[in-house]
């Protein structure tokens, strides 16, 4: 390999202009510029290959860069850790092999961002509610209620199971609901899977940022709706990564 090599952060028109001093990945991070090919340009900074990459910060200098950058421009995020050999390699083997199908993702992410939508179920009203609902639950959980853990271990086992199901299901529910009033703002969606075991939604939006006000009002109505069942978060203006993502070799 070379001395350096380059890492590539994402794809973007190529008259966008990188703000003077941006640093990127590697120890120590190297500052970001663009290499421009026709209609397209690649987001890099030159790196040290023989130093490994994956540390927290530099997972979050990559997210940083082209979340930035989705606010100014249309952005097409590389997968964390794309690397090629040099400024000609990214030439070559990227921005000249793909421009065409990159320039028209660009084009069609004009004025568009990625938004996330994450709710978190308050674990005791969503206990409450699904025991409400399920008095064979109540009656299992009053009958191994103080007694030895090792004795009602199969019980105990087949409460948290049932337990688990009834959220299952609730979050499938609450996840239509979300969908849906998304939807009806023109939203595109990308329902995730859950990362956590409470997770009531987790849905990737793409909207224009222009209309981000009209998506936060459709959010806050709901969450005022589900206030001390769900807490709801929303993020972004975020770079699409669940909706376009390019990739490379190293």
């Amino acid at each position: 390999m070379t001395e350096n090599a380059m890492y590539v952060y994402g794809i973007v028109p190529a008259d966008v202009e990188i703000e003077p001093g941006a640093r990127g990945v590697g120890d120590p991070p190297a500052e970001v510029k663009t290499v421009r090919h026709g209609r397209i340009s690649a987001l890099v900074s030159p790196i040290d290959p023989g130093k490994p990459l994956g540390r927290p910060r530099d997972l979050t200098a990559h997210s940083a860069l082209l979340d930035g950058a989705s606010v100014a421009c249309p952005v097409l995020p590389m997968r964390f850790g794309a690397v090629l050999t040099d400024e000609q390699a990214v030439i070559d083997e990227l921005l000249a092999e793909h421009e065409d199908e990159f320039a028209e993702a660009l084009h069609e992410l004009e004025g568009k961002a990625e938004y996330v939508l994450k709710g978190r179920y308050d674990e005791g009203a969503i206990l409450n509610e699904i025991l409400d609902e399920n008095p064979a639950l109540v009656r299992l959980r009053e009958a191994i209620r103080d007694k030895p853990e090792d004795a009602t271990r199969n019980e105990r086992i087949a409460l948290g199971e049932h337990i688990s199901n009834a959220i299952a299901a609730k979050r499938q529910i609450d996840t239509d609901t979300m969908a849906r009033v998304l939807t009806e703002q023109g939203v595109l969606i990308n329902v995730r899977e859950p990362t956590h075991e409470e997770d009531a939604f987790n849905i990737a939006c793409l909207t224009e940022i222009a209309k981000q006000a009209d998506l936060e009002a459709a959010v806050d109505q709901l969450a005022r709706e589900w206030e001390g069942r769900v807490g709801v978060r929303l993020l972004g203006p975020l770079a699409p990564y669940d909706f376009v993502v390019t990739r490379t070799g190293t």
